[in-house]
């Protein structure tokens, strides 16, 4: 599998410039799907900490660039919806989250911010012993106790454990973003969840957190998130 791809080629969640160059690395394998973006691009495109692939390898080959939690190592390694970025040496860190075109951005956020993530359950199943595995939108799996979740709940995860330290139902009146579609980057407050019979998709239909217009997006795109996302101050998601 080749190592680049052409700009005007790589999903519209991505932050490059596609006529700038005509080829951009490609994400390796990893979290987030084909949605991915690579870190390198991150550090070079986005932050501007690298001006080479040669300086992002030696960047991350000191261990002070951390992905929920965790020192990265490659730089293909894919980032998505969510992951947090924590730059040790510059005391930096970042939630990643869609903007309102739809493509990746990054939020700053303080240092207790940086010690969890957001994760949406897209999966859950009982295993022997009683406890309950959670997928999460990001592949992520963990296991809980008791059976207090259900698929499209949001939950927080410490980096350091992977133990929840926080949940957010879903259900009307819950606060949420849209993540993917033409409504991207919106937040607002469930109006009303609009089930659909048979195999197709519910609607959701959203109050604007602005007073816009409200909007309706397929209940797939949409995560339930906490205040502090609003408020735009990074503080603890706890």
């Amino acid at each position: 599998m080749s190592n680049h791809q052409k700009r005007l080629s790589v999903p519209n969640s991505w932050p490059v410039e596609r006529k700038e160059e005509t080829y951009t690395t490609t994400a390796g394998a990893g979290p987030h799907g084909e949605d991915g973006v690579p870190l390198l691009i991150v550090l070079r495109d986005v932050l501007g900490y690298a001006d080479s692939r040669k300086e992002a390898r030696y960047a991350l080959g000191q261990d002070s660039v951390l992905v929920n939690g965790t020192p990265a190592s490659d730089e293909r390694r894919p980032i998505g919806m969510f992951d947090i970025l924590a730059f040790r040496e510059r005391e930096e860190y970042y939630r990643v989250f869609p903007d309102e075109g739809g493509r990746l951005s990054l939020t700053p956020i303080d240092a207790d911010a940086a010690g969890s993530k957001l994760g949406k359950i897209v999966g859950k199943r009982q295993v022997p012993g009683g406890d309950t595995q959670l997928t999460l939108h990001d592949g992520q799996t963990l296991l809980v106790g008791g059976d207090d979740y259900a698929t499209n709940d949001s939950i927080v995860v410490s980096n350091d454990d992977e133990s929840v330290v926080a949940q957010f139902t879903y259900e009307e009146g819950a606060l949420v973003t849209a993540v993917r579609g033409a409504h991207a980057g919106r937040i607002g407050r469930v109006d009303e969840i609009q089930v659909t019979p048979g195999s197709s998709a519910n609607n959701v239909r959203i109050e604007d957190h602005e007073g816009d217009d409200d909007f309706e997006t397929i209940e797939e795109y949409v995560v339930v998130i906490d205040e502090n996302f609003v408020d735009g101050e990074g503080g603890d998601d706890e």
